[in-house]
């Protein structure tokens, strides 16, 4: 009996040892899931689109919240009953978040920044069955087994709020979505395996379903991707108001059009002329990859053999000393365009190459470039077209009648931002750009001048014209004035 009663007291002891470091360890727990919380509130994905949120941040300059008010919100009711100096505690531990010296308030300890990338870190998942008051946690819960997410949104009928039995997830980096997508055993909630794929394959699935093309493919598109997310948006109110207040002072401009890959898509002035990407149409298959050329590709190589097939020249995308590249049409390409290509271009600079049509995220990240490029200098062929129409148009700018000039087509034509293939600076903006694309092979070649019609600076082959583009502002001809 005697050895017996040391054993209890030493079994009793540890047992006492183990509880009270798990005791602590669920502690910290629930305080990083209250931070975590709270971190949300505060997050890029949430704060620029949440008003309540966004009116407490700008309501000083400083940009501090008080805690009692976030501790009050719906999710965060769970800690409640632990008192407002638990959750000032609980935010010490925040490595976003900072409490002011009272620990009355609490703010971010970075600018807000527009969020990139959301629409492609997102992912959907179907399969969750009816909501209870437990449900959103314990999505959270699930989904942080994959990797960091900034947010977990039920989906949610409108109009009656009901539950769909799906969400979209936003992770906060790539590799967590790659581990959702592609784990093994697929996952499942309890017991039952769900239907998942990336927020882009569901976007692309529902437009299928619906048998939606064109203009109604593209707002779907955009409704889904959600780069302008329902209801509130503090950058496009701010972008609203620093718009009012230059209203007056500044000259109305006329908007500017960029016709890109059989769409009409409005060029905007941020970055020396851009577009939304939402606004992009993604039109798959007009693109080809080439693979094993030498390391000194020239464009002409490409762009001589092409233009016997197509009537507008491709836009290229080449790094000198790459072995690969990329083409683009202004169309999605048929069967017979990629065979005509891969029988009449099977080499480049002295080596065979490989075709091959590039991955959907490749494509699209190509085509925003193409026409963020194309962009740039549709918008500064408007502007120089409408402040220094005078030099080049008419009589020949600088070049007088019949001098260096000529009529219209000298230097003067020249800085009026079209190709020195043009034969008239003063035409409107869509005639200007046709008469530039009509010219392209003959007196583009002689000229010597290397522009791609949907490409940027030192990119492409001599002689191609610029973008065609629309005005919504009439320029004017020698017959107007």
């Amino acid at each position: 009996m005697e050895d017996v009663q040391p054993a209890d007291v030493t079994a009793s002891s540890n047992t006492e040892a183990s509880t009270a470091p798990k005791s602590e360890e669920e502690e910290k727990d629930k305080m990083l899931r209250a931070v975590r919380q709270i971190e949300f509130y505060f997050a890029d994905s949430n704060l620029p689109f949440d008003k309540f949120m966004w009116t407490l941040h700008t309501a000083n300059a400083e940009h501090w919240v008080p805690i009692k008010t976030v501790a009050s919100f719906k999710r965060m009711r769970e800690f409640q009953p632990l008192g407002l100096e638990w959750v000032v505690k609980a935010l010490q531990l925040s490595e976003e978040l900072e409490v002011d010296a009272a620990g009355e308030n609490v703010r971010r300890r970075t600018e807000v920044q527009p969020p990139k990338g959301q629409f492609e870190r997102s992912v959907y998942a179907k399969g969750f069955g009816k909501e209870d008051p437990t449900l959103q946690k314990r999505l959270e819960e699930f989904f942080n087994r994959y990797g960091k997410t900034n947010a977990v949104r039920m989906r949610r009928v409108d109009g009656t709020k009901e539950f769909k039995g799906s969400v979209f997830v936003e992770f906060a980096d790539y590799k967590s979505v790659e581990a959702f997508l592609n784990a093994d055993p697929k996952p499942s909630w309890e017991g039952q395996e769900l239907l998942i794929m990336s927020k882009e394959a569901y976007c692309d699935m529902k437009i299928k379903e619906k048998g939606l093309t064109g203009k109604a493919a593209d707002l779907r598109r955009q409704s889904i991707a959600g780069s302008g997310r329902k209801g509130f948006n503090a950058f496009k109110e701010m972008a609203e108001k620093e718009k009012g207040d230059k209203k007056g002072k500044d000259k109305p401009k006329p908007e500017v059009y960029l016709e890109f890959l059989g769409n009409k898509i409005r060029v905007h002035e941020e970055d020396g002329g851009s577009v939304k990407p939402e606004d992009v149409p993604f039109v798959k298959g007009a693109s080809l990859k080439f693979e094993g050329a030498g390391d000194d590709v020239s464009f002409d190589e490409i762009k001589g053999t092409l233009k016997e097939r197509f009537a507008r020249a491709p836009f290229v995308k080449y790094t000198k000393g790459d072995s690969w590249g990329l083409v683009g049409f202004d169309k999605a390409l048929s069967e017979d365009d990629v065979n005509y290509i891969k029988e009449n271009l099977k080499k480049l600079s002295g080596k065979d190459i490989t075709w091959s049509i590039p991955d959907e995220e490749q494509e699209r990240a190509f085509q925003l470039e193409r026409a963020a490029s194309a962009a740039k200098r549709a918008l500064s062929f408007s502007q120089n077209r409408d402040s220094k129409g005078g030099r080049g148009g008419g009589r020949g700018g600088r070049g007088g009648r019949g001098g260096r000039g000529g009529r219209g087509g000298g230097r003067g034509g020249a800085r009026n931002g079209g190709d020195r293939s043009e034969k008239t600076g003063t035409s409107s903006a869509p005639a200007a750009a046709a008469t530039a694309a009509s010219g392209d092979t003959q007196t583009g070649e002689k000229r010597k001048r290397a522009v791609e019609p949907d490409g940027g600076p030192n990119v492409g082959v001599r002689g191609q014209g610029v973008p065609v583009i629309q005005s919504s502002k009439k320029a004017k001809t020698d017959g107007d004035s």
